[in-house]
C-alpha cells in the first residue's frame, strides 16, 4: 500500500494492482500422427508438428478486493490461465506480476501469498478428519497458533462446520467437504485467490452457502480473486468485471453491467391473451407474434430494445391485455452468442 498527498495536504491511501498480466500467451506444440502402424512408423523419420493455442497475448489487472470472473467454453483456456498465474505453468511469453512476484519463479514467499482452490481436486487427506488436515497446514504456513485459533474459529462458525471438525473427510458430503477446502486454502490469508469452479457438482444450498461466505470474505479481507465457473448464478452474485475468452482469445473485458447494455439488442415481450379474436386483433398489427409452445393463451414476440415502447403501444391500441412482460436476453445466453459468434458486434 502506498501513501500518497493530496493537494489539501492530507494523506491517502492510494491502492496497487495486486495482479498484473501483459500479453500472457500459452502454445503447445503437437505431434500430429497418421493412425495405425505404417503412421507410426512414418512419424519416426516424418515428424508433422502443429502449433495450438491454448492462449493468446492476453492483458488486465486486478484490484485488491475486486473478483473478477473468467468465463468461456470448455478449452478456452480458462485454466490454462489460472495456472501459469499461480506459477504452476510456464508461459510462452508475456510477463505476469502476481503480489510482487513473477508466479512460475514459484518462490516460496509466493506460494504464501496466493491460494488455489480447483473444484474439482483435493489437498486435503481423505482418511484424516478435517482437523488433522488442518493443522498440518497450519506447520507448512508456519501460523502462530494465536492466529490460527483465530482464524479457524471464523471459518468454523461462518460456514458452520465446527460440528464436523472431527469427521473423517471421506465421510463427509460434497458441499461439506468443498466447504472445508475453502477453510483450508484460505487459512493462511492469501492476498490473492484464484477459484476454478469451487461450485461444481454442488446441490443449489450448498452453492448459495459457499457464495455467501466468498462474498463476507472478501469484505472482511479485500483479496484480489479470480473466479472461473459454468453456473452463471456464481458470476452474477460475485462479479463486478468478467473476462471471456474463446479459443484463447479475450474477446470481452469490461463490467458485467455493460455486457448486456452492449450486445443485449433484443427484448423478448410476453402477452396475455383472453381468446382467439384478442389474438387475431393483436397479430393483425403484429404478425411476427409467435404462440408459446406451453401456453396457448401466451403470444411471444423479439423487438429491437429501441422500438419496445412503440411495438407495445401498437399492440395496446389494437386489444386489451390480460398480462404484459418485457425480459432482457439472460446472461448465460448473451455469453454463449460471444463465444460462438464468428465477428465480434
Amino acid at each position: 500500500m502506498k501513501i500518497g498527498v493530496m493537494m489539501n495536504g492530507t494523506r491517502t491511501e492510494e491502492r496497487h494492482n495486486v495482479i498484473r498480466v501483459s500479453n500472457l500467451s500459452k502454445t503447445y506444440r503437437i505431434h500430429e500422427k497418421d493412425p495405425g502402424l505404417l503412421g507410426s512408423i512414418k512419424g519416426l523419420f516424418n515428424r508433422r508438428w502443429i502449433d495450438r493455442h491454448a492462449l493468446r497475448p492476453i492483458s488486465f489487472e486486478v484490484a485488491p478486493g475486486e473478483i473478477v470472473g473468467l468465463l468461456g467454453a470448455n478449452g478456452a483456456g480458462k485454466t490454462t490461465l489460472i495456472k501459469m498465474l499461480a506459477g504452476i505453468m510456464h508461459p510462452s511469453s508475456g510477463t505476469a506480476d502476481v503480489q510482487g512476484f513473477v508466479p512460475w519463479q514459484r518462490k516460496a514467499q509466493f506460494k504464501h501469498q496466493i491460494a488455489l482452490i480447483l473444484g474439482q481436486k483435493s489437498q486435503l487427506w481423505p482418511d484424516l478428519p478435517a482437523a488433522d488436515s488442518l493443522l498440518l497446514l497450519q506447520e507448512i504456513y508456519r501460523i502462530d497458533l494465536k492466529d490460527y485459533h483465530k482464524r479457524l474459529d471464523y471459518f468454523l462458525d461462518t460456514l458452520d462446520l465446527r460440528k464436523l471438525l472431527k469427521t473423517q473427510i471421506r465421510r463427509l458430503s460434497l458441499g461439506e467437504r468443498m466447504k472445508f477446502e475453502l477453510v483450508a486454502a484460505l487459512l493462511h490469508q492469501p492476498k490473492v485467490i484464484f477459484l476454478d469452479e469451487p461450485t461444481i457438482g454442488l446441490d443449489i444450498g450448498s452453492q448459495r452457502a459457499i457464495r455467501n461466505f466468498l462474498q463476507d470474505y472478501r469484505r472482511n479481507f479485500q483479496p484480489a480473486m479470480i473466479l472461473t465457473s459454468h453456473y452463471m448464478e456464481d458470476v452474477t452474485a460475485l462479479c463486478e468485471r468478467l473476462l471471456i475468452l474463446r479459443d484463447g482469445e479475450l474477446v470481452f473485458s469490461g463490467k458485467l453491467a455493460d455486457i448486456t447494455s452492449r450486445y443485449a439488442q433484443t427484448r423478448k415481450i410476453r402477452l396475455g391473451v383472453k381468446d382467439d379474436a384478442m389474438k387475431a386483433a393483436i397479430l393483425s398489427v403484429c404478425p411476427v407474434a409467435k404462440d408459446d409452445g406451453e401456453d396457448a393463451s401466451t403470444l411471444i414476440l423479439s423487438v429491437p430494445k429501441d422500438d419496445v415502447s412503440e411495438t407495445i403501444f401498437k399492440i395496446l391500441s389494437a386489444a386489451p391485455l390480460v398480462d404484459l412482460a418485457i425480459e432482457e436476453d439472460d446472461l448465460a445466453s448473451i455469453i454463449d452468442a460471444l463465444q460462438t459468434a464468428r465477428e465480434l458486434a
